[in-house]
C-alpha cells in the first residue's frame, strides 16, 4: 500500500516511464587526460547556497513512509547542506518541520480553493520562516493513480481486505501508525475540518481549485513577496510567462508522472525550456531522478539544480531520517565519482557538449507555439 502510493504514478504510468527513458536516451561524451582532482558540487539556487545541486523536493502525507515524515527531508538537507521544499500538503506542519532544523527551508504551495485558503498557509509559512516559495500548478484536478484505488487507500490510512496481509506482515509500520501522532494534511486542521476516514483523492479533490489562472499566480508572486519558484511547467512558452510575471526560477515537472499520462519525460522539454527562459530565470529538473548519473546529465543540459522526491522518501521508509541522509549521501558520491570518469572539473564545467543523444530522442510540437522563441539550435536535438 504505502509502496505503491509513493512508487506508483497516474493510469498506465506512460508519463513515469517516460521520465526514466529519458535519461537512458542520453550518453555521456568522456574526456580523457584532464586534471579532475577537484570536482566541486557547490552552485547557488534563490540566492541560497547548495553544497550539491540536489533539492529535497516536496511530498504529501510522508508519515506513511516513517514518524519523522516530511522532517525527515528537512534534516537531511541540512546535514548535507542543501535546503528541502516542505509540502502544504504535509503530514507534519509547517511549524514543526522549521522546529526539526536551523537553517530556514522553502514552501511549497498548491492553488488550493480560495485565496483566503491560500493567503493563510502563506502566512504559516511566513510564521514559520520560510525563506521561498514553490507554487506547484499541474493539479487543477487529481491525477488518476490506480495503483492507490485498488488499494483503497485513505486518510488517514485503514487496514482493508486487500491490504490487510500486507499490513500484518509488517509489525514495526503498524505500530508506528497506530501510536503515532497520525496521518493527516496537518497545515489544514483549522482551515478545512474533516472528521472520519476519507478516500485519497475525494479528499485532495475537495481542496483543489480547477479554476485558477495566471493572474492567481501574479496574484501569489505579489502576495507572498520574496522568490518564488514555479513548478510544473512542461513548455518554453509557460516558462516564459511565469518568468514575465515575475518567478525567479521554474521547475520543469511532469508531477514525477502522477498527475497527467502521456507526458513526455521532464528531461526531453528541458532544453526548450533552458533555451526560452534560461538567460532570465533559474531551472529545475524534478522527475525521474535516481542517480547521481541523472543529476550530471541534467545540469549539462542547462539546469541549475535537480528536484528529488521519491528517492528521500524510500530512504525514510527503509531507514529513517537517517535513510534519508543517506540517500542524499549516494547522489553525492555518484555525481563526484561521474564528474571524475567523463572528466569534468566540477558541475560549473558542465554543458551539452558532455553528451550525446540518440538520434530518435525527442518529441516536437505538431503546431509552432505562437510566441515562443524556443526552438534548439542545439545539433543533438531532433528538429
Amino acid at each position: 500500500m504505502v509502496f505503491d502510493f509513493v512508487d506508483g504514478g497516474a493510469e498506465d504510468e506512460v508519463t513515469l516511464t517516460e521520465n526514466r527513458r529519458a535519461f537512458s536516451d542520453l550518453a555521456f561524451r568522456a574526456r580523457v587526460l584532464v586534471d579532475v582532482a577537484e570536482r566541486p558540487q557547490a552552485t547557488t539556487l534563490l540566492g541560497r547556497p547548495l553544497a550539491l545541486p540536489v533539492v529535497l523536493g516536496p511530498a504529501g502525507l510522508v508519515r506513511m513512509a516513517g514518524r519523522a515524515g516530511e522532517a525527515a527531508a528537512a534534516v537531511a538537507a541540512e546535514r548535507c547542506g542543501t535546503v528541502s521544499v516542505v509540502s502544504s500538503g504535509s503530514s507534519v506542519s509547517l511549524a514543526d518541520v522549521a522546529a526539526a532544523v536551523g537553517e530556514p527551508q522553502w514552501f511549497q504551495l498548491y492553488p488550493w480553493g480560495d485565496r483566503r485558503t491560500v493567503r493563510a498557509l502563506m502566512g504559516k509559512a511566513r510564521d514559520a520562516g520560510y525563506e521561498a516559495m514553490v507554487v506547484t500548478v499541474d493539479v487543477p484536478v487529481v491525477g488518476l493513480r490506480e495503483r492507490d484505488l485498488r488499494n483503497g487507500l485513505t486518510v488517514p490510512p485503514r487496514v482493508n481486505p486487500r491490504t490487510g496481509a500486507d499490513v500484518l506482515s509488517r509489525p514495526r509500520w503498524l505500530a508506528e501508525l497506530l501510536t503515532g501522532p497520525g496521518v493527516t494534511f496537518a497545515n489544514f486542521t483549522d482551515l478545512v475540518p474533516r472528521t472520519g476516514t476519507s478516500g485519497l483523492a475525494a479528499m485532495t479533490a475537495g481542496l483543489l481549485n480547477p479554476g485558477h489562472t495566471w493572474a492567481d499566480l501574479e496574484w501569489m508572486v505579489a502576495e507572498w513577496g520574496g522568490p518564488v519558484m514555479l513548478k510544473g511547467v512542461m513548455t518554453g512558452e509557460d516558462a516564459r510567462r511565469a518568468a514575465d510575471l515575475g518567478c525567479a526560477a521554474v521547475a520543469v515537472s511532469n508531477h514525477g508522472g502522477r498527475q497527467a499520462d502521456g507526458l513526455p519525460g521532464a528531461l526531453d522539454v528541458l532544453e526548450e525550456v533552458v533555451d526560452e527562459v534560461g538567460r532570465d530565470v533559474e531551472v529545475v529538473l524534478d522527475g525521474g531522478v535516481r542517480r547521481g548519473t541523472d543529476v550530471v546529465k541534467a545540469l549539462a543540459l542547462g539546469a541549475r539544480a535537480c528536484l528529488i522526491g521519491r528517492p528521500w522518501v524510500f530512504g525514510l521508509a527503509a531507514g529513517g531520517v537517517e535513510g534519508s541522509v543517506r540517500a542524499v549521501e549516494i547522489l553525492r558520491e555518484e555525481i563526484d565519482r561521474t564528474l571524475a570518469l567523463i572528466g569534468r572539473p566540477g558541475v560549473a564545467s558542465l554543458d551539452r557538449s558532455a553528451l550525446s543523444a540518440r538520434p530518435t530522442r525527442g518529441w516536437r510540437p505538431l503546431a509552432e507555439p505562437a510566441g515562443c522563441a524556443c526552438r534548439s539550435t542545439d545539433p543533438h536535438r531532433r528538429s
